[in-house]
């Protein structure tokens, strides 16, 4: 049975139909005092000997969600718990950044080990945090899925990534797609919020470009790397991310700097997610 968290209801009713198995009715709610409740009432009745939690844990009560549908299957006698975590809030604090600060990934990764027998997690930002869960996560890579909606008539395109440490992802991009050119930006970060970009000498005029990365949440980054682009003539430019956070005004900055369209997968759910991961997910199951 696919049991859903309230962040990821479409993606859980895709993986069900990939799986033709069962999607649970989750109910949600919340008390006076602001405390939340998930529940499956009819996990009890149904009796199967898998629940799937899918939950991307985009905020803090999201992760308390997960908690509670965990802790309702295992009240309901389910035999194996697995846990899909689409997208894992707090795994970019993979260490102490500085003194007295907590590993976040980690202590996010203790508590929800306790409530599972199986953790799945589709591109952590640092693959690494999956040792954080007890037994390991199992990282799924779904960058593939983001060719699906690139244009069929791209020109001598280039597959560019923010960073050298993101070119792999670029990569899948491009040997899902079947062809293209693979470079990346030189990115200096100075601080959380203060990031430089300095372009390699790619020719980019009258070309295509699909730049690739994990996740965009304010699209500061990514904004200046495309007006780089525009500045030097290139066709048209494609973003494409696994995780489309797209906080406060994203969709703007990106728009204003000149990008064609964003494309984005459901591991969280915006109006840019015109991809599912639900097939790469499938898989693993």
């Amino acid at each position: 049975m696919i049991v859903s968290g309230s962040a990821s209801q479409a993606l859980a009713a895709a993986l069900a139909r990939e799986l033709e198995e069962p999607l649970a009715a989750v109910e949600y709610d919340r008390f006076p005092d602001g405390e939340l409740l998930a529940a499956v009432p009819e996990l009890a009745d149904a009796d199967p000997d898998r629940a799937v939690i899918v939950a991307s844990t985009v905020s803090s009560d999201a992760h308390l969600e997960v908690l509670q549908l965990q802790d309702a299957a295992r009240e309901a006698g389910v035999e194996e718990i697995v846990t899909v975590l689409p997208y894992m809030g707090y795994a970019r604090q993979d260490e102490a950044f500085e003194a007295g600060h907590p590993v976040s990934a980690r202590a996010v990764a203790r508590s929800i080990s306790t409530g599972a027998d199986r953790v799945l997690t589709v591109n952590p930002h640092e693959a690494a945090v999956c040792e954080f869960f007890e037994p390991a996560a199992t990282a799924v890579d779904a960058a593939g899925r983001l060719a699906e909606p690139l244009p069929d008539d791209l020109a001598e395109p280039i597959f560019l990534s923010p960073d050298a440490g993101a070119i792999d992802l670029a990569e899948t991009v491009r040997d899902a797609a079947g062809a293209g050119e693979i470079d990346y930006f030189e990115k200096t970060r100075h601080s959380g919020t203060d990031v430089e970009i300095s372009p390699n000498d790619v020719d980019v005029a009258g070309r295509d470009v699909v730049v690739v990365d994990d996740i965009i949440a304010t699209g500061s980054t990514m904004s200046e790397a495309v007006s780089v682009l525009q500045q030097r003539n290139v066709g048209r430019v494609f973003v494409t991310c696994v995780h489309p956070l797209l906080a406060r005004n994203a969709v703007t900055k990106l728009s204003r700097a000149g990008v064609e369209a964003i494309y984005g997968t459901d591991t969280i759910e915006r109006g840019v997610s015109t991809v599912s991961v639900a097939p790469t997910l499938a898989r693993h199951l």
